[in-house]
C-alpha cells in the first residue's frame, strides 16, 4: 500500500470540494473493495475521503409509498430494519445474507452500488425493484444506472446519498452463493409492482441485468408453479465456481425461490 492523506468530512458538499481539489482522490465507504485493492496496490490514490462522517448519508425512512435508506447505512442496518422488514422484507433477507458478519457491520449501500462488482447483491435489488439512485447532482433510474462490469452511470466525482425504493406489491429474494465469499454465484430478485413484474439477475453474467422473459411468464402468474422459460447460457459467466450452463439453470431455480418467498 502507498502513502496517501486522509479527510473525513463532516458534509456531502465538502467531500465534494475535497475530492475536486486532489487528482488522485478517491471516496471511502465502507472499504471492504478499495482498501484491500489498495494493499494488492492496484490502485493507488492520493488522497482518501472517508464519507462515514457525514450523518446526512446515513438513515431509513418511509416517505409516501418508497422506502429511502441513505446510502452510508450499514447492511446490517437495513438487513435488521424493522420499517423495512414491514415494507419490503426481501431487502432485509438480501441484507442479511451479504458476506460476514464484519462485512455486514461495515460495508454500505451506497458503496457497494458505486463498485458495482458482478457479484454483489444489491444491484439485483435495485434493479429489480426499479429504485432510483440519488446523487448529489440528480437522481437516475437503475435501469440507467448500471452500465456494465464495475461500471456505473456516475460521474467522477458523484456521490450516492441516497436510494429510493418504490414499495413493490410482492418481492422475494433468493441467491446462490459462493460459500467462502458469499457473493453470488446467481441472485435473483423477483418483484410485483405497480407497473409491472420485474425480475433482475446479479453474478451470473458482466453485470446486473433483467429477465424479460422471465417477466413475462410471471406477469401472467405470479407464482412458483409458474412454467418459466430457460435461461440462455449465452454472454454468462464461466470461472471457477460455476459454468454458463450451470449458472443459467440456478437463474430459473433462484426466480421459482425468489417467487416463492416474495411477501
Amino acid at each position: 500500500m502507498r502513502e496517501f492523506s486522509y479527510h473525513r468530512p463532516k458534509s456531502v458538499a465538502d467531500a465534494a470540494k475535497a475530492f475536486g481539489s486532489k487528482p488522485e482522490a478517491r471516496y471511502l465507504a465502507g472499504g471492504h473493495s478499495l482498501l484491500p485493492a489498495m494493499k494488492q496496490r492496484l490502485n493507488a490514490p492520493s488522497d482518501l475521503i472517508d464519507l462515514s462522517g457525514i450523518k446526512d448519508l446515513k438513515g431509513i425512512k418511509v416517505s409516501g409509498g418508497d422506502v429511502v435508506i441513505g446510502a452510508g447505512t450499514t447492511h446490517a442496518e437495513v438487513a435488521h430494519s424493522a420499517e423495512i422488514k414491514k415494507e419490503i422484507p426481501a431487502l432485509c433477507v438480501l441484507a442479511d445474507g451479504i458476506g460476514d458478519p464484519q462485512v455486514r457491520n461495515r460495508g454500505t449501500i451506497g458503496g457497494s452500488l458505486a463498485n458495482n462488482d458482478p457479484a454483489s447483491d444489491y444491484p439485483a435489488a435495485v434493479l429489480g425493484l426499479g429504485a432510483t439512485v440519488v446523487t448529489d447532482k440528480r437522481e437516475i433510474a437503475a435501469d440507467k444506472f448500471f452500465k456494465g462490469l464495475f461500471e456505473t452511470a456516475l460521474e467522477e466525482g458523484e456521490i450516492i446519498t441516497a436510494v429510493r425504493f418504490p414499495i413493490p406489491e410482492k418481492a422475494g429474494y433468493a441467491k446462490f452463493a459462493q460459500p467462502a465469499s458469499r457473493f453470488c454465484i446467481v441472485g435473483v430478485m423477483a418483484a410485483k409492482t405497480k407497473s409491472g413484474v420485474r425480475v433482475a439477475v446479479t453474478g451470473a453474467g458482466p453485470g446486473v441485468f433483467r429477465a424479460s422473459d422471465i417477466e413475462k411468464a410471471l406477469s401472467s402468474s405470479f407464482s412458483a408453479s409458474a412454467q418459466l422459460p430457460a435461461a440462455s447460457a449465452k454472454g454468462l459467466n464461466s470461472d471457477i465456481h460455476a459454468g454458463a450452463d450451470y449458472r443459467a439453470h440456478l437463474i430459473g431455480v433462484m426466480a421459482k425461490r425468489a417467487v416463492a418467498s416474495a411477501g
